[in-house]
């Protein structure tokens, strides 16, 4: 991928530049990040992961060529062009069949991997470092990258298997894992540790191994691009691990002697737009951001239905939240491991930090809640007072004329807010104008 490979190249050269990746499935969020993106010229990288997109729906009930189909539908929304979005797969590899023995999951993962790249995702993050049902509980180095090796293969066999004019460039890849799991630590954090440069050079060294020895290492291995790795920057229920610079001085500077490497940071969510801006100084060129965009867009969510309470009264009220959280209660299946803690299970379940509440969205009976409370909002001005009260930030960006008076508007904007912090720390010579919140493209 001409653009993803470019950008490596920059960094690599010197230039403080990266891209971030936004991981949702929301339409609000999505449309969010390419309104923000039509600001400048840069694409906009947009990522599945295995359990949200696979060959058999993941929980949005999406196939890969599915979930390229409704991000190009809401580019049409926008009138965001196709040819600046960069398609991306987020941990793929058994994570999702890892109850199942390690030949079935790897061989599902295969075919997983092979729609992906089928239908134009072109960004592919091979994980495989998951135990499955027939394996040890920790995986030796080695295994891990001969079974990313096997998908990547799988990969490049995939996009072979095209038309050539349907081929465009060929995938660019991303390796390694972070500790924690993604999505946020289970549990409460204390200090976290920064990945030794000895363990990222073995985790190099042993997929590049592992790529030469499935005849890969004068394609496939000339365009890996990324390592995942832990700089130290994680969150839990309701913490924050701020990025410090100066822990992950010795990691950063091994990077610079990786020709065509740079890192990619997992879980930077909720971090500060300063520590966003120093990690990809330090060569964290390729940020992720997933809960932290969807918990944006829940704080608004449960501003406007507290608006929706107060203006319109309770027997006019869509009860969204309750609705939601009834939603969660009938299925646990997306917290419960996550909320032990009977006691705080009903404020974990809204604020935590890790978000499990983004899993509901789609459930009918919450996607109509959501509508309903947007048609008693109607199209027209919320009521300054209300507005001031519960969303204070988007209050006064329409006090300044920057933004439209609507609940649609001020819903998207919660979500672009956080995004241009990304925006502003991968692109530093984007104009400050095109990073301000206008009210251009929001008002959707």
């Amino acid at each position: 991928m001409k653009s993803i490979l470019e950008l490596v190249r920059r960094h690599k050269s010197g230039q403080p530049v990266g891209v971030y990746s936004i991981c949702s499935a929301h339409p609000i969020v999505l449309r969010a990040a390419l309104g923000e993106g039509l600001r400048g010229a840069a694409p906009v990288l947009i990522e599945a992961t295995s359990n949200q997109v696979n060959q058999f729906g993941g929980y949005t009930g999406m196939t890969p060529a599915g979930f390229r189909d409704f991000v190009f539908a809401l580019a049409d929304e926008v009138g965001f062009p196709h040819e600046r979005i960069l398609l991306g797969g987020d941990h793929l590899g058994p994570n999702c069949w890892q109850d199942e023995p390690s030949e079935l999951a790897l061989a599902k993962s295969e075919q997983m991997v092979a729609q992906y790249v089928g239908a134009g995702f072109r960004k592919i993050h091979l994980d495989c470092s998951m135990a499955c049902a027939d394996d040890p509980h920790a995986l030796p180095e080695r295994l891990v990258a001969m079974r990313a090796a096997r998908l990547c293969a799988a990969a490049e066999s995939a996009y072979l298997a095209l038309a050539p004019d349907a081929r465009g460039e060929a995938p660019v890849y991303v390796i390694g894992t972070e500790v924690p799991v993604p999505g946020g630590a289970h549990e409460e954090l204390g200090e976290l540790a920064v990945t030794a440069p000895a363990a990222a050079a073995a985790t190099i060294a042993c997929h590049r191994e592992a790529f030469e020895l499935r005849g890969l290492a004068d394609g496939a291995w000339q365009r890996v691009v990324g390592l995942v790795v832990q700089p130290g920057v994680e969150f839990d229920h309701h913490k924050v691990i701020d990025y410090a610079a100066s822990k992950a001085r010795s990691l950063s500077a091994f990077i610079e002697r990786e020709s065509g490497l740079v890192f990619e940071a997992h879980s930077t969510d909720y971090q500060t737009p300063q520590a966003l801006k120093s990690l990809v100084r330090d060569h964290f060129a390729i940020l992720k951001v997933g809960p932290g965009a969807t918990f944006a867009l829940r704080e608004a969510l449960w501003a406007l239905a507290d608006i929706e309470q107060a203006w319109r009264g309770p027997a006019a009220s869509s009860n969204l939240k309750e609705v939601v959280l009834e939603a969660m209660l009938a299925q646990p299946v997306h917290w419960a491991r996550y909320y032990a803690d009977a006691a705080s299970r009903r404020l974990d379940m809204q604020y935590s930090l890790s978000d499990r509440i983004r899993y509901y969205w789609n459930q009918p009976r919450v996607r109509q809640a959501c509508a309903d409370m947007l048609a008693h909002l109607g199209d027209g001005p919320l009521p300054l007072t209300l507005l001031s009260q519960f969303m204070p930030l988007q209050y006064a960006a329409v006090r300044a004329g920057r933004l439209a008076n609507n609940a649609p508007a001020v819903l998207q904007e919660a979500v672009a807010a956080v995004l241009r912090h990304y925006v502003a720390a991968v692109d530093p010579d984007l104009p400050r104008t095109a990073r301000a919140a206008d009210g251009c493209g929001v008002a959707q």
